[in-house]
């Protein structure tokens, strides 16, 4: 269910922090009370493969995401005492020891069926009974939340295919220019390249210089 353009779901969920506190975090407030933009990414499982690659990645961009006001949230259908034991299990070992923004622990598939991103399939045997399929947790979902909580990009990646972090801060840099100088951002658009004006002559002076 594609939700960019709007707002983002108001639901409280159950998180851990890196220091073992059981949270409760809704995503939607978190960027409209503290007047900041939340990337969101989803990932299949605890103590998997592709999984800790890009929870590591996420931590040593932070700081960039931090200078662009911007609040890291993880998330997966696991519980917080399984994100606590991989946040305690070290890196060396596939462990996410290290990691310092909040999990999500979406256990009971609130907010990531709302957001259709659970893999999981629904059939009916010939009595009515509801026969399911599929892993039923999630897959590889990222989604950037503006200040007043609206959704301005979502993405979705099959489990076996990790996230590219640079092409979020990218993203981030783009919709922060569009909110600044009220300019659109053409193809491959980088903070410091030329932007344009909405109309038919900013298309013509741009591509004509490009």
């Amino acid at each position: 269910m594609a939700i960019v353009g709007k707002k983002f779901p108001s639901v409280s969920i159950d998180a851990m922090s890196e220091m073992g506190d059981d949270l409760k975090i809704n995503v939607f407030e978190e960027a409209v009370s503290k007047g900041k933009k939340v990337l969101l990414f989803w990932y299949p499982k605890d103590f998997t493969f592709v999984c800790p690659t890009e929870l590591h990645a996420f931590q040593a961009a932070l700081p960039d995401f931090e200078k662009r006001n911007t609040i890291v949230i993880g998330a997966s259908c696991d519980t917080n005492e399984v994100h606590f034991a991989w946040l305690n299990t070290p890196k060396d070992n596939g462990g996410i020891e290290g990691v310092t923004y909040p999990i999500l622990a979406d256990t009971h598939r609130q907010l990531s069926n709302i957001l259709g991103i659970v893999e999981q399939e629904v059939e009916y045997d010939e009595e009515g009974n509801e026969i399911f399929s599929g892993s039923n947790v999630t897959y590889r979902a990222t989604y950037l939340v503006d200040e007043t909580g609206k959704v301005f990009h979502e993405s979705v990646n099959d489990m076996p295919v990790g996230r590219n972090v640079k092409e979020y801060l990218r993203l981030i840099d783009a919709y922060a220019h569009v909110q600044k100088h009220g300019e659109v951002c053409p193809a491959n658009w980088e903070e410091g390249k030329e932007a344009m004006s909405a109309n038919r002559t900013g298309v013509a002076e741009y591509l004509s210089a490009n």
